[in-house]
This record gives structure tokens, sequence and C-alpha cells, in this order.
């Protein structure tokens, strides 16, 4: 148990904190939030009624994240159905895609599957936050489970350092059931304005680059461009491939940060970048995942995708760090 014994402050909150609160109004009325700042900068908010993903992330103030016109929406607005996750889809910093799809909707082996899956609009069922010397453990269980069903949980363990600018994701994935279950995860970080915008460098270490459709390829000679919003602006994928090391990372010389997101290439063997700079829908994801974005079925028909037997887990971790400076930024190339 973390106990201050610091003479200058009263309460521990003063220099480092976690808070935990409630909307009122909207969609989000109701809606369970948790943020924890580290007291050298950054400041998350975590919605554990959401898979206890990343709603907003800022740094000193800035907002490096993207949230969607739609706001904050609780779980009972989700349209399961075809393309109804955008819907109520928040985006925020981090939106966890799966556990049972990713991508185009369509059907596999029978079942009807929607965009991105249902994990992003599943509760927590248990939720916690604790803390050390040097850090804060945010820990959710989440249940993909139903009778008749597939049976996956989740253990999820945000680790937020007191010492650096810097955390890890972590999610443990169990089959509980008693049959094999495809399991496709997506973690979909979504970089937002002001973090976002012309004058931004964009940086993925891949060893390969590959446009997702005829869209795409119409701008694969600018696929690390920023450009300003555009009206009608169609949106644009990108296909990265690494060999071991995952990294992607962007900065902004007028927010004077940055960050860089890490990844093991073999856990997460896919990278998509989604370009998207319309007119207040101005985002660019950076998504590592065990699966491209193109629906289960193709992954099947691939020779791809991930089974899980029962009893059988998967772990997976993702780290982002703030670049508080060019030179950092620069030293990542």
């Amino acid at each position: 148990m973390y106990i201050n014994r610091n003479p200058y402050i009263g309460h521990d909150s003063q220099l480092a904190g976690a808070e935990e609160y409630r909307l009122i109004g909207g969609k989000g009325d109701g809606m369970r939030l948790a943020r924890i700042w580290n007291g050298k900068g950054l400041d998350l908010t975590i919605s554990p009624d959401r898979c206890a993903d990343i709603a907003r992330l800022l740094f000193k103030g800035g907002n490096l994240g993207f949230f969607s016109a739609g706001g904050y929406a609780a779980p009972q607005y989700f349209d399961g159905v075809g393309f109804g996750f955008l819907k109520n889809f928040t985006a925020g910093f981090l939106t966890t895609c799966g556990l049972n799809a990713v991508g185009t909707p369509g059907t596999d082996d029978g079942e009807e599957l929607p965009l991105h899956g249902t994990i992003s609009n599943t509760p927590a069922e248990r939720f916690s936050i604790s803390e050390t010397d040097d850090a804060f453990l945010v820990e959710a269980k989440i249940r993909d489970e139903g009778i008749f069903a597939r049976k996956l949980c989740m253990a999820r363990c945000i680790r937020i350092s007191k010492t650096e600018n810097r955390f890890c994701i972590r999610d443990r994935i169990v089959n509980t059931g008693d049959r094999q279950e495809p399991l496709e995860i997506l973690y979909h970080m979504n970089m937002g304005y002001p973090l976002l915008a012309p004058d931004s460098e964009l940086l993925i270490a891949s060893d390969s680059v590959k446009a997702r459709n005829a869209r795409a390829e119409e701008g694969i000679d600018r696929w690390m461009t920023v450009e300003e919003p555009q009206e009608g602006f169609e949106e644009q994928c990108y296909y990265h491939s690494f060999s071991e090391d995952g990294l992607a990372a962007i900065y902004s010389g007028k927010l004077g940060c940055g960050l860089a997101i890490r990844f093991d290439a073999k856990q997460l063997p896919y990278f998509t970048q989604w370009k998207m700079m319309g007119v207040r829908d101005y985002v660019m994801g950076l998504e590592p995942g065990n699966c491209h974005p193109d629906g289960r079925a193709a992954m099947r028909r691939e020779g791809a995708l991930t089974f899980l037997k029962p009893g059988e887990e998967r772990e997976y971790e993702v780290c982002v760090e703030i670049l508080e400076s060019k030179e950092t930024f620069d030293a990542l190339k």
C-alpha cells in the first residue's frame, strides 16, 4: 500500500492522483470515468464502462487524442449490427476492437459480425486503481461471454509511471469455454488535434507499407504527410509490416511534444495506419493488432486467423511514451 511521507503536502493528489467520477447528462449519463495524473504532465481518463479504454490523453494540458463528434456514449447506445458501431464511436485515445471481430462487417463461419466487434462496448465487471511509489496500476476484468456463445475473458492492466511520462497496456485473454474460438484484437489508437496538424511529423518505422485499396493507393506517396482538414475526404488505410520491434511516433512542433507507440510485432504482427483528414473527422489512427481490418472471414481465408483452444490464453502489450522534445523524436529515426 502506498503511503504519503512527503512533509510538504497534505494530500497525495497535490502531486499525482487518481479520481473516479460519473457523467451527468447526454448519451454518457451515468458512465464511470477514472482520471489519473502522474505529476509529470501525463493525464489519462479511463472509461470502465467501455472496456477500460482510454477516453482522453493529455500532456501538460495539451490534448493528444481524438474525441469524435458523438462524444461520450454509454454502452446501451451500442448498435451491434453492420456499421452501427459508428453511432457511438467516441474514439478517444484508445478504442479496443475485437474480440470476436475487427474491421469490415460480414459473416464468418455462420456468425454475423459487426464493425470492430463488441468488446469496446462491454463494461468492466471489476475495476480497481492501486498505487505504488513509482506507478498507478489500473486493473479491469471484461467478460465477452454468453450462453450458447463464445466465452472469452480479458484481464487488462494499465501501468502509468510516476517517474516518467509513460504507460503500458497489458491484456491477457483466456478462453474459458469448452470450444475453440477465433480471437481478433486491434488497439485503435487515435491521434487528434492539436497533436495532429499539418506541421506534425509522423514516423512509422516499418519494413514495408501497402495501400488497403484503390483509394489509399492514390495517396501512397503521401502516407506520412498530415494535411489540412478537407471537405468530403474519404479515408485512406495503409498496412505496415515490422520484423520484430513495432514503433510508430508523432511529434508536433507547435505543441512541443509528441508520443511514441511501441509493441512486439511478433505478438501483434499487423499495423494499420488510418488516415482521415476530414472536416471535424480529423484523425490519424496508429493501430497495432493481431489482424488487419478487412474482416474475420478474410483473415480465415488467408490462414492467418488466431484461435484459442479451451483454457488457452494470449497476452498482448502496447506501451506509449511521451516525447518531450524534438531531439527525442529525431533520435527514434
